[in-house]
Formats: C-alpha cells, sequence, structure tokens
C-alpha cells in the first residue's frame, strides 16, 4: 500500500513540474515577443525576487501582510462561526438573517476597503477590517449549512438521555459541522489573502499590496511579477504545509 501510495505521490510530483516548465516555456517565449516593461522574463523577475528578498523592508512587509491576514481571519472565524450554528439550529434566525447574509456577500472587498479607510484610516485597522468582512460570510454560510445537516433525531435522543446544551453542541453539532467548517475556513482564508492587497493597496504604507502598487506606479513591472511570485508560494507553502496536514489529521477517520 505504502508502494503505491509512493508511486503515486512521485506521479504527482513529476505532472505537476511537467506543468510548470511548460508554464515557465510559455511566459519565456511570450516575453521574448513584447517589451520588457510590459511582460518581463523568468530571468528578469527571478532576479528582482532574490533583490526583494534581500532588501531590508522584505521581512517587514511579508510579516504585516500576514499578520493582517490572520487576525481578519481569526476574527471572522470567531464571530462567523458561532452564528452560523444559532442560524443553522433555528429557523426563525435563519429567516431574520438570510437577507442580511446575502447583502454581506454582495459587497465587493473594495467597497469595503473604502469604507474601512474612512473609519479607521490608514492603519492595520483598514486591512484587518477588509478581511474579517471578507472571511465572516463565508465562514457563516458554510457553518449554517453543515448545522442544517445535523439530523433532528439525534439531537431530541440527547435530549431524551439529559445531556446539556454543551453536550450537544459538542458530540453532535461540531462533529457534523467541523468538515463544513473547515472547508469555508479554507475558502475564506485565500480571498482573505487576495482582498488584503486590495486593502493595503489603497489604504497602507506597508505590507505586500502597498509594495505592489509602488513598484506599479514606478512602472517596474518586474518586482510586480517578483511579489505576485512571493505571494503565489507563500500561499502555497501554507496551503502545503499547514492546511492539508491540518485537514488530513482531522479527518483521518474518513475513507480516503
Amino acid at each position: 500500500m505504502s508502494t503505491r501510495v509512493s508511486r503515486d505521490l512521485a506521479s504527482l510530483i513529476l505532472q505537476r513540474a511537467a506543468l510548470a516548465a511548460v508554464l515557465v516555456i510559455v511566459w519565456w517565449i511570450a516575453a521574448s515577443r513584447v517589451p520588457a516593461f510590459v511582460l518581463p522574463g523568468p530571468q528578469r523577475v527571478f532576479t528582482a525576487m532574490m533583490s526583494l528578498i534581500q532588501s531590508s523592508t522584505f521581512l517587514h512587509d511579508v510579516g504585516t501582510t500576514l499578520y493582517r491576514v490572520l487576525a481578519g481571519f481569526a476574527l471572522g472565524a470567531l464571530v462567523g462561526t458561532p452564528l452560523g450554528i444559532a442560524v443553522g439550529s433555528s429557523r426563525r434566525l435563519a429567516r431574520l438573517f438570510e437577507p442580511v447574509l446575502a447583502v454581506l456577500n454582495t459587497v465587493s472587498s473594495a467597497i469595503w476597503a473604502v469604507f474601512a479607510i474612512i473609519w479607521f484610516g490608514i492603519s492595520n485597522g483598514t486591512t484587518i477590517f477588509v478581511v474579517f468582512m471578507t472571511a465572516m460570510p463565508l465562514i457563516l454560510t458554510s457553518v449554517w449549512q453543515g448545522a442544517k445537516t445535523v439530523e433532528r433525531q439525534h439531537v431530541d435522543l440527547a435530549r431524551s438521555f439529559r445531556m446539556s446544551r454543551t453536550q450537544i453542541l459538542r458530540k453532535i453539532y461540531l462533529p457534523t459541522i467541523l468538515p463544513a467548517f473547515f472547508g469555508g475556513a479554507r475558502l475564506a482564508f485565500g480571498f482573505g489573502w487576495r482582498v488584503s492587497l486590495v486593502a493595503e493597496t489603497l489604504g497602507s504604507s506597508d505590507g505586500i499590496g502597498y509594495r505592489l502598487r509602488q513598484a506599479a506606479d514606478l512602472v517596474q513591472t518586474d518586482q510586480v511579477f517578483a511579489w505576485t511570485v512571493l505571494l503565489i508560494t507563500l500561499m502555497l507553502v501554507i496551503e502545503s504545509g499547514l492546511l492539508k496536514p491540518l485537514e488530513r489529521h482531522l479527518f483521518r477517520w474518513k475513507p480516503q
């Protein structure tokens, strides 16, 4: 079994490496046919990336953006999870919150960024608020849908055994909504990264989004591409090194 898994993993790695090589080749060919300020080539972007990594502000900018995303995401989870459980377990609350949730999911991150600048100015609060307003409705909706799948007879049976509300929540609701929560949380975290760049572009004096805007204003296209590649790499590292292993650990009881 382990040999088969190793072969499958090796095959997947080779396939993805081949796909990455094809994309780099297509990029190199396209860059050779247009000016560098329009589309810099892979070598030029790699040089710019090394320059950014060696700069004195690199770690500060990456750390600041990471802090803002994690803070906004954590607040979204802390607010969205209990609200999702409450709405999913009560039809009255569901009817009350459904139009509110539709409005929250409709408003774009750019609009939230404008409001955040008015309320918080050029500060960490601007980006954290935008990430929160993006992540919270996604987590709330996912937990809500997960809570709706809880079998009513299981809850009634638990009450017949005089289980407390806390025990019902921990032993019935939590195992049911955890997969839905984790799926919504991963989606919210990915969106949080994207909207943080919008917020930092409009209302920040540091961070990856601010550096992207600065490079774009100076027509330093190679640095724009370098920051983009670094951001994608960081997201892939978090996804493959943290979120996927955590998901496998939490749901190790599920059949593969």
